[in-house]
């Protein structure tokens, strides 16, 4: 299941950002990691006689290797790392100059004596750091107030649409299809399929994907996952429309595809029911 599914518990406020101090040192790290990743594949033995390589025939399509414009194994681990780096300086990319950035990695890799000594380095570092994460807060908060006023104004217009009930919490819900069976209490299991979306109908998650049914405890889903589940019959389907303040709230999921203050949709048919912790729920007959 995805760090998407309504099973997870952390509904609290957005944890910090992580700072670029943590993003700069994968990147310093990053060339290593490659190198030692191929060490350990390779078993690192230096008494292996050295391969002759002949660039001209490792152009050639019979190479598997072979890419046009990396004539051999230095130009494309280079090209490689370089890709790597690119990716994780993107989200970034306004905020650096590539000819400096260039000419300070040249200097680390020759040996020269660098512009700025190391407690320069970690003033600017700790500075970039927190205008990084104020921006991202800036973002946030706008993104969140925006979010929040176009979920209002749906579920003000779809709550006058036909076959749709609103709870007293604001969940509003739509039965798709009937069932027969005993509903789920707060503290039970439920076995269900689902489809979750953003009001924009961008799918985030699905049981649908993930192999089969997902089993969740109602205790760790989010509350108006909770609620809508217990009002369900096994054997039924429902459309839940989950306000943000009973979803993730304004954190969202950091990182991940639910924006602040996002409204949430799902479809969900309840399988079958159990005692949180036990074998399985039992699914319907």
């Amino acid at each position: 299941m995805s760090n998407c599914s309504p099973s997870r518990p952390d509904r609290g406020p957005a944890a910090p950002p992580r700072g670029f101090r943590m993003t700069l040192s994968t990147t310093r790290l990053l060339a290593l990691g490659t190198i030692a990743a191929a060490l350990a594949v390779t078993g690192c033995d230096k008494n292996a006689p050295a391969a002759k390589t002949d660039t001209a025939a490792a152009a050639k399509s019979s190479d598997p290797n072979a890419i046009p414009g990396l004539k051999d194994d230095k130009a494309r681990v280079s090209y490689m790392i370089g890709m790597d780096m690119g990716q994780t300086l993107k989200q970034v990319k306004d905020e650096i100059d590539i000819a400096t950035l260039e000419k300070a990695m040249r200097t680390q890799l020759e040996g020269g004596k660098p512009l700025m000594n190391e407690q320069q380095a970690q003033q600017v570092r700790e500075a970039f750091s927190q205008k990084l994460q104020a921006k991202r807060i800036a973002d946030q908060m706008q993104q969140a107030g925006k979010n929040q006023k176009a979920g209002q104004e749906f579920l003000a217009k779809n709550a006058k649409a036909a076959g749709v009930q609103v709870t007293a919490s604001g969940l509003q819900y739509q039965v798709l299809t009937p069932g027969n069976g005993p509903k789920p209490k707060a503290d039970d299991a439920v076995t269900v399929h689902y489809t979750g979306t953003l009001l924009d109908g961008t799918k985030f998650d699905s049981s649908y994907d993930h192999g089969g049914p997902a089993t969740l405890p109602l205790a760790q889903v989010v509350p108006g996952w909770r609620e809508g589940i217990q009002l369900m019959p096994v054997g039924s389907k429902y459309r839940l429309w989950i306000p943000a303040s009973l979803g993730y709230g304004e954190a969202g999921t950091p990182g991940g595809p639910i924006p602040p203050n996002a409204t949430l949709v799902f479809d969900v048919e309840l399988l079958g029911i159990g005692k949180a912790g036990a074998a399985g729920p039992q699914p319907a007959h």
